[in-house]
């Protein structure tokens, strides 16, 4: 049988036939699922326990592309680029070219974990619309962490949006819910919409040409093929067509912050998250704060972390959720050590829900809107180690659930437990709601997708030497 657990309020709500809320004021009416054994069916397996490397994400797909490029001697963050990359294609109704993120990053052997934010920002001049801040984020950590030419990891999404890709279970699920916003946008609409008006059939093989070729300009030019010149241009004039503020200024001034990540003893375990910077370091780090005065109180485990939870959620005055925040997360881990995880969102499915004329791409929503300015809070990045390198790294993504799911992961790594898809907390009370981590222990780690979701673990195949 099923063990759901009570966690907090989230019942659905319609709200003007167009948009899905969740209250969560109810307190201990509410709900909030981690799911229990019998769910372990949703994704795919989970990855064997490798030496070789190992990565995680939300869409399938991109999965394999991050294994890929370890395969041919990349580093984690060479893997969590392909990996976003290939997310902007395949996986668009929560990362793309127009949003942004946390990500952090460990070197082999390193007493230091840097954290890079790069969250899409309000453009001064106000409007529905972002300025994105994603390709710039993944250019610099890239540069500093990666083994391969840059080329490489843009490559693989260049070539699923221009040649086209299956849609998978996972984009599929969440297509379904947001047929409304695709509906609105000829770009998304042609690209995933069927003759009847109706979501294509899982398996259906679609393309974006638009965003394959600015996706082309970035990897030839890097940022400046993004934020310079014709496709900033695009996206400029767009905004400004559709009552936006985003400028070519703006998008030729977009950087990121880099920095320490922020560093908590958790039983055996030192875990590193979000900082103060950020709504994402704010709210994990009252989480934890909470199950540190729970766990101090007698309770522990999963008692422990629904009462975190609950007491920040009314900490932070939240009274309703959005059903799908737009957001996803991903990890990798390489051979030599090296850790990375990532979260990114469009502040909403599909972001603002409007594809910038002739680029592709999809803009995110801007995160002055109450609503969308939520999304970026809930970021929970995550690398823990300990004496002998990385024992887990992942990310929660998509609302409370995924940083309590985190957490909870956290929890039970510290406390020395073994970690697996069974004993990994699902966010079930919604799919868009994930935790995705690898889970290392004397330098061998198995991947370990949400087994709520539809996601994948992937590593490169041991019998495959990468080249010296």
């Amino acid at each position: 049988m099923r063990r759901t657990l009570a966690f907090l309020a989230m019942p659905l709500l319609l709200v003007g036939g167009c948009s899905t809320m969740r209250s969560v004021s109810d307190g201990v009416t509410s709900t909030l699922g981690f799911g229990g054994d019998e769910n372990t069916d949703r994704g795919e397996a989970t990855s064997t326990a490798q030496h070789t490397g190992m990565t995680v994400a939300d869409e399938p797909l991109a999965a394999r592309a991050g294994a890929r490029v370890l395969q041919e001697g990349g580093s984690a963050a060479d893997a969590v680029t392909t990996m976003f990359f290939t997310l902007t294609a395949t996986y668009p109704v929560a990362a793309g070219l127009g949003g942004g993120g946390i990500c952090m990053v460990r070197d082999a052997g390193a007493a230091q974990v840097t954290e890079y934010d790069f969250l899409a920002r309000a453009p001064s001049g106000g409007g529905s619309f972002a300025v994105p801040a994603a390709v710039y984020g993944f250019h610099d950590l890239q540069g500093a962490h990666g083994a391969l030419p840059w080329q490489r990891m843009v490559a693989p999404g260049e070539a699923y949006a221009a040649t086209g890709f299956p849609v998978s279970e996972a984009l599929g699920t969440r297509l379904a819910d947001a047929i409304n916003v695709v509906r609105l946008d000829a770009v998304l609409a042609a690209e995933f919409l069927d003759e009847s008006g109706q979501p294509r059939a899982n398996g259906s093989v679609v393309s974006n040409p638009e965003l394959a070729e600015t996706l082309g300009k970035v990897r030839l030019a890097g940022n400046d093929g993004f934020y310079k010149g014709e496709v900033a241009s695009r996206i400029a004039s767009y905004s400004a067509a559709q009552g936006g503020a985003i400028t070519l200024a703006e998008m030729a001034g977009v950087n990121d912050q880099q920095g320490p990540a922020r560093a908590r003893r958790v039983g055996s375990l030192t875990a590193w998250l979000p900082g103060p910077r950020t709504g994402a370091g704010a709210f994990s780090s009252s989480l934890l704060d909470n199950l540190s005065r729970a766990q101090a109180a007698g309770q522990n485990g999963e008692g422990a972390v629904m009462t975190a939870a609950r007491q920040s959620l009314t900490a932070f005055g939240l009274t309703s959720l959005p059903r799908d925040m737009g957001s996803t997360g991903f990890a990798a881990v390489d051979a030599k050590g090296q850790s990375a995880a990532c979260a990114v969102t469009l502040n909403g499915p599909f972001g603002s829900g409007r594809t910038a004329a002739g680029t592709g791409v999809t803009l995110a929503a801007s995160p002055a809107a109450s609503q969308a300015g939520l999304s970026g809070a809930f970021l929970a990045p995550l690398i823990a180690t300990n004496g002998n390198g990385v024992a887990l790294a992942g990310a929660g993504a998509g609302g409370p659930n995924g940083t309590a799911a985190a957490a909870y992961a956290l929890l039970e790594a510290a406390g020395g437990r073994l970690l697996s898809r069974a004993t990994l907390r699902s966010t079930g009370a919604a799919p868009f709601d994930t935790v995705n981590m690898i889970s290392c222990e004397g330098g061998i780690c198995v991947a370990l997708p949400d087994p709520g979701a539809h996601g994948q673990g992937a590593a490169p195949d041991p019998g495959v030497q990468p080249p010296d």
